[in-house]
């Protein structure tokens, strides 16, 4: 089970290097980590990278870049690229979020490309997908694997393979008071999971989306973990989320 946080621009390096050593402190020691039940990751801006890594890593952390070029090198000012990631010891790419498809200009072709530049590199792309309005389950999955397989066209078409990390993340619970409702992210959950069998990848499917501490539960039998935001800034919600994950398994 995958359960991490991209901590977006909220935080300076400071706190960004404070919650790392916080929550890494609890995943070193917590069962569910230490079993290999949880695989915990974050999510730092760019220039937080190179601090966050050996913290993170050392508890059994990944650790994932916002955003990326498809480029591998060349003339693109202010841009990241997969390779120079790789060698910071990124593990994780976090592709075509929802704000930077509103804000940035973001399309299916360049999240298609971006996700071909990680999986050459070694990169696990965090791949975003979710409807854009709150609307009818089989209308939203259907909806939410047109974008995965435009999102993918290229990877499939170099013959790449590797792991995917799908983050179902409804736009329309972006940034809400709460996520959406469990039946809905049961449904598309258990959507994109049929859809991903066919998929030439080894693919995880996440929930994203105003998710925090209470949520696992409620979910855990349609998804493989949590993208967490905001509701994880304080570490003891990601000790709890943890905890939850514990317990799912002794249920089992």
């Amino acid at each position: 089970m995958l359960i991490g946080s991209s901590l977006k621009m909220y935080f300076g390096r400071a706190r960004t290097l404070e919650w790392t050593r916080a929550v890494a402190a609890i995943c070193a020691e917590h069962p569910a980590v230490r079993r290999g039940l949880v695989e915990p990751f974050v999510i730092p801006s760019f220039p937080s990278i190179p601090d966050v890594v050996p913290i993170a890593t050392d508890a059994g952390m990944l650790v994932g870049a916002q955003d990326l070029h498809w480029e591998d090198t060349g003339a693109f000012t202010g841009e990241v690229s997969a390779a120079e990631l790789a060698e910071h010891g990124v593990a994780l790419a976090e592709i075509g979020h929802a704000e930077r498809r509103r804000m940035f200009g973001e399309t299916d072709e360049t999240v298609a490309r971006k996700v071909a530049a990680a999986l050459r590199h070694g990169l696990a792309p965090v791949l975003c997908i979710g409807e854009e309005a709150r609307g009818d389950h089989d209308a939203a999955a259907a909806a939410c694997v047109a974008q995965l397989g435009a999102s993918l066209a290229i990877a499939r078409d170099e013959g790449l393979g590797g792991r995917l990390i799908v983050a179902y993340e409804p736009v329309w619970a972006i940034g809400a008071p709460e996520p959406a409702d469990d039946e809905h992210i049961r449904a598309i959950g258990q959507a994109l999971r049929a859809h991903a069998a066919s998929l030439p990848f080894d693919v995880q499917v996440i929930y994203g989306g105003s998710a925090g501490p209470g949520l696992l539960p409620r979910i855990a039998d349609s998804v493989d973990g949590m993208f967490l935001g905001r509701f994880a800034h304080d570490p003891a919600a990601f000790a709890a989320i943890l905890d939850e994950a514990l317990a799912l398994e002794a249920q089992r």
